[in-house]
């Protein structure tokens, strides 16, 4: 997947994916994360699927680009997401701009 701007390639919570070298899928829970450690900004936060969040040393961390396949797409078209997003284009510049 070539590399789009932060705002522009955000797919829905509860999109399941496959990561690069992956063995086990992972469900999107989150946006815009960091791990405490470092100055990087994730794009997705993700817990295994099916098996959800059960601890939260099991959240992973992870950029659009090291998706491999998309297995199912979360919930699209509900105004709160909508707002959100439009939201989350808004305030991703400045993100970008602070990495």
């Amino acid at each position: 997947m070539k590399k789009e701007k932060l705002g522009e390639k955000y797919l829905p919570i509860g999109t399941v994916v496959m990561l690069k070298g992956g063995t086990k899928r992972v469900m999107i829970i989150g946006f815009c994360v960091t791990n405490g450690k470092d100055e990087e900004i994730y794009d997705y936060s993700g817990c295994l699927y099916p098996e959800g969040l059960l601890s939260t040393n099991e959240i992973c961390m992870f950029n659009h680009d090291s998706i491999d396949s998309v297995f199912h797409i979360g919930l699209e078209n509900d105004e709160e997401e909508k707002i959100f997003k439009d939201k989350l284009k808004e305030i991703a510049p400045n993100i970008e701009k602070d990495i």
